[in-house]
């Protein structure tokens, strides 16, 4: 089976017009979560980075267990007020206001490389927005990775236009 074959597709949720794109249904199989890993880690296996900020929270799942197979550190971009320690926050907009993410003080070390991870790339506002906050502490965004990109939204073009490299593993147009 394909990647794509292990994501469910919910119509009109949550809002009539939407096809939601569920990745639930590759973390209930173990098929389609070790295919998505694998994926993954055959392209980051041969990039040069020190850590992998995970976008919250879907990009948890996939972050952790990249950190943990490729032996590097775990940096979580996390929703306002969840962070107990001292943080850097990086406002960004919304179709309909705005919304923001925090990352501890400390998270990163002045010229370190990462990797950002998240499940889906839609509008490119909270990669964008962990990517400033990755500039914040001084660090140096070698590259996005997503589960799912949503071409037609334009988050890859503001990426791309932002002078940014990404990859994703599998895309679903017109939606």
């Amino acid at each position: 089976m394909e990647l794509k074959d292990y994501i469910r597709t919910v119509p009109n949720w949550p809002k009539p017009g939407i096809m939601f794109r569920d990745i639930t249904t590759i973390l209930q199989s173990p098929a389609g979560l070790r295919l998505c890993i694998e994926k993954f880690l055959e392209h980051l296996r041969n990039v040069d980075f020190d850590k992998i900020v995970a976008i919250e929270s879907r990009g948890f799942v996939f972050g952790s267990v990249l950190a943990y197979q490729l032996g590097k550190g775990l940096v979580l971009a996390r929703k306002p007020g969840k962070l107990p320690a001292a943080r850097a926050r990086q406002e960004y907009q919304l179709e309909y206001g705005s919304d923001a993410i925090e990352m501890h003080l400390d998270a990163l070390i002045k010229g370190e490389k990462v990797i950002i991870i998240d499940d889906l790339l839609a509008t490119g506002g909270t990669a964008l927005a962990a990517a400033d906050l990755c500039k914040q502490l001084g660090a140096q965004v070698v590259e996005f990775g997503f589960v799912i990109d949503l071409p037609d939204i334009g988050g890859s073009d503001r990426l791309k236009k932002a002078g940014y490299s990404f990859f994703t593993l599998t895309e679903f147009e017109g939606d």
